[in-house]
């Protein structure tokens, strides 16, 4: 049974009590998703690590010049939030109004979403759950990735980035730094949203900076498995072929911890720091980092704060 607005009030514990325990998922290569519908047949999920609560909506107010699918903002236990109407977004016809809001943290900021319902939390293995660049979707980019559900259904995983960036714009990049060095230098990184590739490759850019990326853990752990095999059999250093390793958290097929848990397991990467930047800013999360061997967090997506932490790892 779905979890309606009437409902949320007496269930929001059992709902989203699984993210006291978050850590203990790090390493496991496994996600929940908090599944909801937004009033068609087409079932949506976002990982549960994104979401704080569920709650019916309050009053929200409008404000002057309000970007397209923002209702609004409201005032919720002393965070004043933007409330977006994933609906239009997706192309949904609302066909009645909306009483549920998640109440979501990224990137150190609160926003609202609101939805029809909510359903439940599931828990998945991120090796079943798989990217859709290159997949044909009326929903485009706005969907990460899919998973399937032992009946069959479908589960379209939100790119939150993506939704973000449609609706308040991309976030420029600030006065970057280059760094002086007389060798050539390299940074691996892995994320499988366009929008953080992008970004992440325009501030190495600016900072003079060469870079290898992949688009999802399983890739880069691929990648980086080659990479080292034919540093071994050359006798040569993996160091001069790349310096710092950045990573995403949730990846489809293989997610950050667990490729930095691969990493920090293999001898033939000592001495080559790992940097998680993710938008799953809660101290959880970089408690899940710590606890897999990350060098360093990054929340997304600051580009100083990016360019400062890989610079004293570069020179």
């Amino acid at each position: 049974m779905a979890y309606t607005d009437e409902m949320l009030d007496n269930n929001q514990e059992d709902l989203l009590g699984h993210i006291d325990a978050r850590t203990s998922l790090a390493g496991t290569n496994k996600m929940e998703i908090l599944l909801f519908n937004l009033g068609s047949n087409e079932k949506f999920g976002i990982n549960v690590f994104k979401v704080k609560e569920v709650c019916q909506v309050g009053k929200i107010t409008r404000t002057p010049n309000m970007p397209s699918g923002v209702d609004g903002i409201i005032s919720l236990r002393g965070h004043v939030m933007p409330v977006l109407n994933l609906a239009n977004f997706m192309g949904v016809r609302q066909t009645e109004k909306y009483h549920t809001m998640m109440v979501a943290e990224y990137s150190n900021h609160i926003l609202g979403f609101l939805v029809k319902e909510v359903d439940r939390i599931i828990r998945v293995d991120w090796d079943r759950v798989r990217a859709t660049e290159g997949m044909l979707s009326d929903k485009g980019a706005l969907i990460t990735a899919i998973t399937e559900l032992p009946d069959g259904s479908l589960i379209s995983i939100l790119d939150v980035e993506q939704i973000l960036v449609n609706a308040f714009g991309d976030d420029v990049v600030g006065n970057v730094e280059r760094v002086e060095s007389e060798h050539g230098l390299c940074v691996f990184f892995a994320d499988d949203s366009m929008v953080a590739r992008r970004k992440i490759a325009e501030v190495l850019d600016k900072m003079g900076v060469k870079h290898i990326q992949a688009t999802n853990g399983y890739e880069a752990w691929e990648r980086l498995k080659a990479m080292a095999d034919t540093a071994q059999s050359t006798e040569a250093d993996l160091r001069d072929q790349f310096q710092v390793i950045l990573t995403d958290a949730e990846m489809p097929e293989m997610d950050g911890y667990v490729l930095t848990q691969n990493i920090k397991a293999d001898h033939r990467f000592d001495g080559i720091p790992v940097v998680m930047h993710s938008s799953l800013s809660s101290d959880a999360n970089r408690a899940m980092g710590r606890r897999v061997g990350v060098d360093h967090y990054v929340p997304k997506f600051d580009s100083i704060m990016l360019s400062s932490t890989l610079r004293p790892l570069l020179t």
